[in-house]
Formats: C-alpha cells, sequence, structure tokens
C-alpha cells in the first residue's frame, strides 16, 4: 500500500459506505480496488462458482491505460502482453490473400481477458470481500440504503449497489426492467473457445471469411495455446443462454461444409473447456441509475464486441463512478449524476465505433490497400499525446 492509498483511507468517513458489486470480472473488480482507495468498503459478488479463467483476448486503449498506470498494474499488464503481430487472410484452400495489420484488433496492449480478472483479483483480494457462487436475486430499496436477497446466501443490506455484471445483467432488469427494453442486437453471434496451437502459429492468427460468416485462430500464452472463433450474421435468435451445448450445435449448423480449418476447429469446438458464446449488442439507457443503484460497463452501456472498446470502458467507468463518490462525500444522488455526464462521451463515441464494426464486420475479401488504410487511421496510430483522466480528491481531504 502506497502513501496516497494509506492517507486517502485514514480519512474521516464519508457516506454510504458500504456497496455491493454485482460482477467480478473487469469493471467489478476495478471499481472495488477504487473504492476501497477512497475508503469506502466493497463487496463483490460473482455468481461463477470461481475466477473464470482463460478467455479470449482484450486489448486497452488511451485512458484505460491511465487507469492501469495508477493503480501499479500496468506493467504488470504488458508482462502478459500477447505481442500479437499481423495476421493473415486465408481462402477456403488457406492460402493467404492479404495481411491484416495488428494495430486494427490489438490496440496499445493485449492480454488473455482471463490474465486480467485474475491480476484485478490478486490486486484486491485482501482488502475487498469477494463471493462467488452467488447472485442477486432481489432488490429493495428505501431511503437508508438497499436489501439485497441473494440466490443462496442470507439477505444483506448495503448503502449502494453497483450493477457490473455484463450485458445480461441482472442488477439491471431488477432495478429498471427487461432486458428487451435496453439490448439492441448488431446483427453477428460469436462463439469462442480454447484449442491446442495445432497450427504452429507464432504471434499471429489466421481468419478466414465466408458470406455472412468468419472463423479465426490466434495463438496466445506465449504461443503455448489457441483461440479460436466463429462469427455469423443472423437476426435475434431464440435460445437458452446457460446451455452450451445448444450454442455449439448452432454454431456447428451454421458452419457445415465450410473450407480452411473449419471442420477441425468444429471438432475442437465440440470438446473445448472454455466455451463463450452470445451475441453482438450494446445496451442503450436514458439513465444509468435509479435511487441508490448504479450501472457500469456493459450492463449499463455495452459497446459491443466490435467497438474494441468494451474492456477499456469498463476501465474508465470505474475509475470516474469511484472517484465521483469520492469527491462528493458519498452523495450517491449528485455523484451517479456527474458519472453519467462524464461517461457519456466515451459511450457515444464507443458504440458509434462499434456499429461501424458491425456493418463492415462481413465485409468481402478486402483489399490490402483498405486493410493498410484502416491500421493507418486507428486512434492508436493518430495520438500524439498520452491521454490522461482527472485526478480525484476525496471531500474528506479538500
Amino acid at each position: 500500500m502506497n502513501e496516497t492509498q494509506t492517507q486517502t483511507q485514514s480519512q474521516t468517513k464519508t457516506r454510504n459506505q458500504t456497496v455491493l458489486i454485482s460482477g467480478g470480472s473487469v469493471a467489478g473488480p476495478t471499481l472495488a480496488y477504487w473504492l476501497h482507495h477512497h475508503g469506502f468498503t466493497p463487496t463483490v459478488v460473482e455468481r461463477a462458482p470461481r475466477l473464470r479463467d482463460g478467455g479470449y483476448a482484450v486489448d486497452f486503449r488511451g485512458e484505460a491505460l491511465d487507469v492501469l498506470d495508477r493503480m501499479g498494474l500496468l506493467e504488470g499488464i504488458r508482462a502478459l502482453d500477447t505481442e500479437m503481430g499481423d495476421a493473415a487472410l486465408v481462402d477456403a484452400e488457406g492460402r493467404q490473400y492479404a495481411t491484416l495489420p495488428a494495430a486494427v484488433f490489438a490496440g496499445d496492449l493485449e492480454v488473455l481477458k482471463g490474465d486480467l480478472t485474475r491480476m484485478l483479483y490478486e490486486a484486491t483480494r485482501e482488502d475487498v470481500e469477494y463471493v462467488f457462487g452467488d447472485s442477486i436475486a432481489s432488490l429493495e430499496q428505501d431511503e437508508d440504503g438497499v436489501l439485497v436477497s441473494f440466490e443462496h446466501g442470507a439477505p444483506r443490506r448495503f448503502d449502494l449497489v453497483v450493477g457490473a455484471d455484463g450485458l445480461h445483467s441482472r442488477t439491471r432488469a431488477l432495478a429498471f426492467g427487461p432486458e428487451e427494453e435496453f439490448v439492441r442486437h448488431l446483427g453477428i453471434y460469436t462463439a469462442i473457445f480454447n484449442l491446442d496451437n495445432y497450427l504452429g502459429l507464432k504471434n499471429t492468427g489466421h481468419l478466414y471469411a465466408a458470406p455472412g460468416k468468419a472463423a479465426n485462430v490466434f495463438t496466445a500464452r506465449g504461443n503455448t495455446e489457441a483461440r479460436a472463433a466463429f462469427h455469423f450474421a443472423a437476426d435475434h435468435l431464440e435460445y437458452d443462454r446457460r446451455d452450451p451445448a445448444s450454442h455449439k450445435r448452432i454454431v456447428a449448423e451454421r458452419f457445415a461444409g465450410e473450407g480452411w480449418e473449419v471442420p477441425r476447429l468444429l471438432k475442437e469446438m465440440d470438446t473445448a473447456q472454455e466455451f463463450f458464446f452470445d451475441s453482438n449488442a450494446q445496451v442503450e439507457m436514458d439513465t444509468y441509475s435509479a435511487g441508490r443503484i448504479v450501472l457500469l460497463g456493459d450492463a449499463g452501456y455495452c459497446a459491443g464486441p466490435t467497438s474494441g472498446r468494451g474492456t477499456s470502458q469498463a476501465l474508465i467507468g470505474a475509475y470516474v463512478l469511484a472517484g465521483e463518490l469520492a469527491t462528493r462525500d458519498g452523495d450517491h444522488t449528485a455523484a451517479f449524476a456527474a458519472y453519467e455526464q462524464q461517461m457519456r462521451p466515451y459511450v457515444a463515441e464507443h458504440q458509434a465505433l462499434g456499429r461501424e464494426g458491425a456493418e463492415r464486420f462481413f465485409m468481402p475479401a478486402p483489399t490490402q490497400e483498405i486493410l493498410d488504410m484502416l491500421a493507418a487511421n486507428a486512434p492508436e496510430n493518430t495520438r500524439t499525446e498520452p491521454v490522461r483522466l482527472p485526478d480525484y480528491i476525496p471531500a474528506t481531504a479538500a
């Protein structure tokens, strides 16, 4: 613990000390770190029975690097960088016809999501209460706090509740309304899974595209592993989100008969231990808060995987939300309003990128000239100054 943290946490206690955070992936633990830093008492509840390991690669851009730097985690994250280079675009016979520059898809820094989640957990586990294998069942708020009932544990009261539980947020459903009122499907579904690096790739990936479909393989963890993904265009599909067997059947049916390595990848998918399937979607809300309950990250303003900004947005949002609560002495009404005001420009920009990315996701065989132009115009290549977020000084220290 550094001198600044010690000084901050020794200040006179603020209002609304206890904060329940639903979601233990990226946004939740990051918020827990900053809340504890500012003298609050956060608790994180996570539906999964343990940390989610592995996962796909996530990248960091702009202000998100500043958040990691302020947390003292940037160098550790850099050590986990996938060091991904350019990727090869291949046809049905496996012949390369173009090169996708890493600047288009890898951001300033890229790591596996599971590695990031573990690092955030290790940075907070000594100071933050984590409850795994449980989730929020109901929320009853009054003038003094929120009574929370859980699926398994006994009810507890908290001063504030934060929904950082992703695109299909249970917190949002309980406090704001059903998912269909806020989630906007972008017309793409994605499956991601782990496999051995049987192609022998080194810090690179191969991408195959067919009309309305795409498949890719990228290396991971020093080329000792790989991650594969299937993407396909479709209108809204009805399926059980908690039935991975049905998800795999949907993907297999969509990609039956495709060339390149698709038949082998479908077999690998069938036995994969780590598997993720979901729609590419955005969350649009008129407000991020309802009384003492507030949303963070994908739960409140998902930009969609096609934006390449989801993880960065979660880190920035967590830093801003905790900072606004601290500078306003825990006054949640004022803090939530300021947090939303700060985040709206980021969200508007990132969601626009997400929509644009979805529209061109299945573009037919792009030329090398187009790919090079996309790389040259990437924000990481056009930025001239480092991006820094505002400093937050707790009201009790002012």
